[in-house]
């Protein structure tokens, strides 16, 4: 199974961390912080700037994150 998470940049050791304990090294994105307070536009340029890296999250199964 192929898969990636996004988290926001602040939480980038919380989710090593996370993914080292347990034992599942899943590969992640990290998008800009806050999140909860964007607008929708804003959200969609996130996800914009977030798609390529996801893409190559996903198509480089098998790969630790980075």
């Amino acid at each position: 199974m192929v898969g990636v998470f996004l988290a926001s940049e602040v939480f980038d050791e919380a989710a090593r961390l996370q993914s080292a304990t347990l034992g599942f090294p899943a590969p992640y994105v990290l998008v800009p912080h806050p999140v909860q307070d964007r607008t929708d536009e804003e959200m969609r340029a996130a996800a914009d700037g977030a798609y390529a890296a996801v893409v190559a999250a996903v198509t480089a199964a098998g790969e630790a994150p980075a």
